[in-house]
């Protein structure tokens, strides 16, 4: 880990020169370590004159070298304007993990040359350069981000260090520079009340389209929201969560409900929508000045909360949706759009990227990731904080140029549809079958299945090509004295306004109904979908894992059935589950849906409507706990109705759709999910019946 390592045996210490690099504080460890060592040689040398065989004197010598030595260190640091660190390649749930922040904001090494510039990028050669610097485990994304430029050498902060404005920085490194600082109108009797820590930062081809901005502290909130009327500010762009690992990363600058003033601005909440990757808020602003109140303006803020806490998101799909809402939702006459995390230059600088190279992308059929930060990075310093960062830039671009924009209206869909299956021009078509393919050729991450791959639970697994991934399977309690018993084929999957909504699983084994139900029971599930009967084509498809009457026990567990009604084309069955041990009940409704053959699909879409409905009903009765749903394997029919259940809600919600956005984001969660092109005709039809069912009395059309 770069300058990290410790080399023991090159002095009396332990503790090499080259590893004086490392902050002093990540030297406790080892003074620890040293000073047990020490004693547990004394101990084992069995002295005379000793507490517990060691000499006092040697103890007290060594623990005074080690303070000297802190002290020392400490007395470095305050000198020491970067900390070092470098980033780990790991996935976490939800995204790329890399090293943990300090209190001030960590900088990458330089690199000993910066004077390499990197060449645009044209478009048709983007997937092959991906490719070439992702190698070697993204050693030449960390070589292109290393020989960045790291600000102006011209930019001056004498305001930002002023001592009156020390207090308003949050981090003591990222300052804004003079030329380019944001500058708030002065306030008659308050010294430097024209300073915040925000930059104004260029768009592609707009001058200060942007401001990046510190995430406020609770002391320059009023000064947020006077920068937001004074630079005519329509929408906030929120990148950082308000609490994360513990630190504060952001003060929570707005009420919650009702209505907040800031220093002269008063903020009011007009709406509030939560959506799984983000939450979109709509406050009423208006500053109130001692001659009178003036005209209330309506500022959005955008809070993009999928983010993980550690690096960058799993995937930039999420990202690219959250970057088409804030354009919609920016008027072309409002002011430049405010950006922020927590010290405004890492998500802050991704962001502010990512929106100019598709803008270049468009333009120029060419990308300069390395030239526009550059330019940038002479407008705030260090924007772009981690190689992840910067590679991720380029995943996304490489996304949004392989995938487009693929979002629908539904007013548009019946001509979509009709173009899908427009057979007469094949060469000049985007058909269905090549539409489909695009998620075919999506690569399976084979490596990230080794839990559901080793020799003890290989037997768990119905079909051997359908492993949960690693990174979000879902983990069951240990049995005590009992290894891997944590694991059962389920994944989590993401909702339309909730991560982790869905439980994909294959239909249960006869020696994996105890794991199914102990699954069901941890994690709270109140609903269970089954989409195929228990035989088909004289095939087992699933074991029956409730009583046909009465009850029946399958380990701690004892599952009663309370009722049974068959509905058009679903059984609805409500089953009584007790835990054992601690007597405990929980009531959990079963739908059965009998619609669905082997090979092909439903008849019509009408069924799947009705089911999808009805399971929504119980889940806003019962909580919102994860829907529990599989068919025989767990992909195909469960990722046709996990789709169809977030398209649909989508439909209702905004009045838009996106097909292949959505099967593409199951696929990166589980393997094969909606497994033929029929399932995936059979999402955009039943879409399409939706809309005609419903359009009589929803603003569909």
């Amino acid at each position: 880990m770069n300058e990290r390592c410790l080399s023991r045996s090159q002095n009396s210490t332990g503790l090499s020169i080259k590893s004086l690099t490392m902050p002093w504080l990540d030297w406790l460890p080892y003074l620890t370590e040293t000073l047990s060592a020490g004693a547990a040689k004394c101990v084992r040398s069995g002295s005379s004159g000793s507490v517990r065989g060691c000499d006092v004197r040697i103890l007290s010598h060594m623990l005074s070298s080690c303070l000297n030595l802190v002290f020392f260190l400490s007395f470095r640091l305050k000198n020491q304007r970067k900390a070092v660190i470098t980033a780990v390649d790991k996935k976490v749930p939800n995204g790329i993990l890399e090293e943990q922040e300090q209190q001030t904001v960590v900088l990458l090494p330089r690199s000993p040359s910066t004077c390499k510039t990197y060449l645009p990028i044209p478009v048709d050669n983007l997937e092959e350069e991906y490719r070439i610097r992702s190698a070697d485990d993204g050693k030449l994304f960390r070589e292109e981000y290393n020989s960045l430029p790291g600000g102006s050498t011209q930019g001056t902060r004498e305001e930002a260090n002023k001592e009156e404005n020390k207090e308003k920085n949050r981090y003591p490194n990222i300052l804004p520079y003079d030329h380019s600082r944001v500058i708030l109108t002065q306030m008659d009797g308050v010294p430097c009340s024209d300073y915040i820590n925000a930059s104004y930062i260029d768009g592609y081809t707009d001058k200060n389209k942007f401001i990046a901005a510190q995430g406020p502290k609770q002391d320059t909130a009023a000064d947020f929201w006077r920068m937001i009327w004074e630079q005519k500010s329509a929408t906030i762009v929120m990148l950082t969560n308000l609490k994360e690992r513990k630190e504060d990363k952001c003060y929570q600058y707005w009420p919650d409900q009702g209505c907040w003033t800031y220093g002269n601005v008063r903020v009011a909440v007009e709406d509030f929508t939560v959506l799984v990757d983000y939450s979109i808020r709509k406050f009423c602003v208006q500053y109130q000045a001692s001659d009178g109140t003036k005209t209330p303006r309506l500022v959005t803020q955008l809070h993009f909360t999928s983010w993980p806490d550690f690096g960058v998101p799993f995937s930039p799909i999420g990202m690219l949706k959250f970057l088409k809402k804030v354009k919609q939702v920016n008027p072309s006459y409002a002011g430049p759009i405010v950006v922020h995390c927590s010290a405004g230059v890492g998500r802050t600088g991704t962001f502010i990227v990512i929106d100019g190279m598709i803008d270049m992308m468009y333009a120029e059929k060419k990308v300069d990731v390395f030239g526009f930060v550059s330019r940038i990075r002479e407008q705030r310093s260090q924007l772009i904080q981690t190689d992840l960062q910067y590679s991720f830039i380029y995943q996304a671009l490489l996304e949004y140029f392989l995938y487009g924009d693929t979002e629908l209206d539904v007013s548009s869909l019946e001509g979509h549809l009709d173009k899908l299956h427009n057979t007469s021009a094949p060469l000049d078509r985007v058909g269905l079958e090549e539409e489909f393919k695009k998620l075919t050729n999506m690569r399976i991450m084979k490596e990230n299945m080794r839990t559901g791959n080793l020799p003890a639970n290989m037997k768990k697994n119905r079909v051997l090509q359908i492993i949960p991934y690693d990174f979000n399977r879902v983990i069951l309690s240990m049995k005590r004295g009992q290894e891997f018993t944590d694991y059962i084929n389920a994944s989590f999957i993401d909702g339309y306004r909730q991560k982790d909504y869905f439980i994909a699983t294959q239909g249960p084994l006869v020696h994996t109904v105890d794991d199914f139900w102990r699954m069901v029971w941890e994690w709270k599930c109140h609903s269970i979908v089954m989409l195929t009967e228990l035989q088909e084509r004289d095939q087992d498809k699933c074991f029956q894992y409730w009583p046909t009457e009465d009850s029946v026990t399958y380990g701690d567990f004892t599952v009663e059935m309370k009722g049974d009604t068959l509905c058009d084309t679903f059984s609805l069955r409500d089953l009584l589950l007790t835990y054992g041990p601690e007597k405990q009940t929980r009531l959990v409704r079963h739908f059965h849906f009998h619609g669905w053959p082997e090979i092909g699909i439903p008849a019509e879409g009408k069924g799947m409507i009705d089911i999808i409905a009805a399971v929504q009903k119980q889940q806003q009765q019962s909580g919102n706990h994860p829907i529990a749903v599989h068919c025989s394997a767990g992909a195909g029919r469960t990722g046709t109705f996990i789709a169809l259940s977030n398209i649909l809600e989508r439909v209702k919600a905004e009045g838009l759709l996106d097909v292949f956005q959505t099967v593409k984001s199951l696929r990166m969660q589980r393997p094969h999910m909606v497994q033929t092109v029929e399932q995936y005709d059979f999402c955009y039809r039943v879409v399409q019946d939706f809309v005609d069912i419903f359009s009589d009395y929803a603003n569909f059309k």
